[in-house]
């Protein structure tokens, strides 16, 4: 009996026509059965990254290309399967869409985007009531129960994006263990809209996230495998990219294209969570000290250019498409505006750099961004895509991915990362997976790299180049309550002033750590605070 197997939390308030569509006999029946089978895999993955890190902690060695797999790299006979037509032409999709949103949802669908990352990860806070709620839009989206959206074959096509392997979903158990977040969401999106998404060629589509070596991307493969035999889909119906965001991976991107040569939607590379993932694995090592990211860290730095230069020779030789990363600014509303001028010249030179590099397409934030970009790649490209931009003239070696830019600490950019820290695990704590600020949308990526460096200048005492003062845990305490004192008069209610409190004290924990907390959203999704709100319904329930 299934039902003696699998536990799943009561409905969130609200919610319970949503989740009675969603979680059918038949739906439950493949979760079990899809999570049963992966499950040990899952943990296996997670296993071999801290037996990773620590073989490198324990050496003091450097990540190479590997040599166990040097054959995939030098053998120029294999390519990707060529994707669908409605992922040749990708110029501009708009990123971090967080779907339990509605209104920001229909907004994108009536975009004139290629596409829509469709974010269960950074965008997103994975409550019970987000989760439930944003599959259930991609539902409606799939099949059409939203009214004036256009046809899912028309609508811009969505990049489904689950959680990382590293969270989990609290309220579903499987065989006495919670599942994993990433194939509870891909689960429920695949047999839900799966079959609907390909008949009308229209997917299914996935963005994944975190991937950190070729076994992870070998791992997603048998699962796509097992899910087309399962739901009857052709092998290589589902197609996914794969987020180069972890220094690891950037020596692995042929073999993870090779693991998913008939799944293959492409690599995509993004600045803020690639960057953390070196403070995140080298961060205690003196030599690996990354300076201010406001002042001293961009994609035209060496180590980031090489990334970007690798990523889309790596993809271009293999046939499959490169995508670039993510544009968080918002225009202002005043287009005639000097500072709507200013944001859209800023936002136009760095995607140019992209465009130069042989990216295939990027995303945006901002839905008014959409236009002006898609004009960049008219301009500056022929055709659906740059394929044809093989990149011979790129050979990038492991010093030139792993060469920090020089530069210092300011007290802008320390003072600008607390903020960041702070203010996202606040929008954490009341549900949210991103906010604004200074004309930017914050996200897990951003307050990833804004902790990820309050933690290592405190690590090595880095002396700030304004005053000469120290990094310490001190002065980021006093620092958090200045920012603490400005941003309570924004608070409107003694609940609100609570929750920024919890957070500023989440935020000093973690930078403090002896030993670096491998991601924020796993450290929020296992804190007190978090759990005990999102229990309280259930609580309710048993009362």
């Amino acid at each position: 009996n299934i039902v003696l197997h699998m536990e799943l939390s009561p409905p969130p308030s609200g919610l319970e026509a949503e989740y009675a569509t969603l979680f059918t006999t038949d739906s439950l029946h493949f979760l079990h059965e899809l999570i049963s089978t992966f499950d040990e895999e899952v943990d296996e993955i997670l296993q071999l990254r801290v037996s990773k890190k620590a073989q490198l902690d324990l050496t003091g060695d450097l990540p190479a290309f590997l040599e166990s797999t040097a054959h995939i790299r030098r053998d120029p006979g294999w390519k990707v399967l060529p994707v669908p037509p409605r992922l040749q032409k990708r110029h501009v999709d708009i990123g971090d869409l967080a779907p339990c949103d509605t209104q920001h949802f229909i907004k994108a669908l009536l975009s004139p985007a290629q596409g829509i990352q469709v974010d269960f990860d950074d965008g997103n806070c994975p409550t019970f009531y987000n989760q439930i709620k944003g599959i259930h839009n991609v539902f409606k989206a799939v099949h059409n129960l939203f009214p004036y959206v256009p046809h899912i074959s028309q609508a811009p096509v969505l990049m489904l994006r689950p959680r990382a392997w590293n969270m989990v979903e609290h309220n579903m158990m499987v065989e006495g263990k919670e599942a994993p977040g990433p194939l509870f969401d891909f689960g429920l999106l695949v047999f839900h809209c799966g079959k609907t998404l390909f008949e009308h060629k229209s997917g299914p589509f996935f963005y994944l996230s975190k991937v950190e070596s070729f076994m992870e991307a070998r791992l997603w493969n048998k699962i796509f495998v097992w899910t087309q035999q399962k739901l009857s889909l052709p092998l290589g119906s589902i197609k996914a990219t794969v987020l180069i965001e972890n220094v690891l991976a950037a020596f692995e991107m042929e073999e993870i294209l090779y693991e998913l040569k008939e799944h293959s939607a492409g690599l995509n590379c993004g600045i803020w969570d690639y960057s953390a993932s070196f403070v995140n694995k080298f961060g205690h090592r003196r030599a690996f000290l990354l300076p201010d990211r406001s002042k001293y860290v961009n994609m035209e730095k060496h180590f980031l250019h090489s990334y970007m230069d690798l990523l889309v020779k790596t993809c271009h030789q293999r046939g499959a498409l490169a995508t670039g990363g993510m544009a968080a600014l918002l225009l202002p509303e005043d287009p005639l505006s000097d500072s709507y001028r200013r944001v859209l010249a800023s936002v136009t030179r760095l995607k140019l750099l992209e465009i130069t590099a042989g990216v295939d397409g990027f995303m945006v934030y901002d839905l008014n961004l959409i236009e002006p970009m898609q004009k960049l790649f008219k301009l500056y490209t022929e055709g659906d895509n740059q394929l044809d931009q093989l990149r011979n003239d790129v050979t990038v070696f492991p010093e030139d991915l792993l060469c920090m830019p020089s530069g210092g600490v300011t007290l802008y950019g320390l003072k600008y990362n607390i903020a960041v820290g702070v203010l996202y695990i606040n929008a954490w704590l009341s549900g949210k997976g991103h906010f604004f600020y200074r004309g930017q949308v914050e996200d897990s990526a951003t307050a990833e790299i804004s902790r990820s460096q309050v933690w290592q200048w405190i690590r090595h005492q880095t002396q700030l180049e304004d005053d000469g003062r120290v990094v310490s845990r001190q002065l980021v305490t006093e620092l958090t309550k200045e920012l603490m004192m400005e941003n309570s008069a924004l608070c409107t209610s003694a609940r609100d002033k609570q929750r920024l409190h919890r957070a500023a004290k989440i935020f000093l924990e973690v930078i403090a750590m002896r030993h670096f907390p491998d991601f924020i959203t796993t450290y929020l999704n296992q804190d007190h605070t978090f759990l005990s709100s999102q229990n309280t319904e259930l609580l309710q329930a048993l009362l």
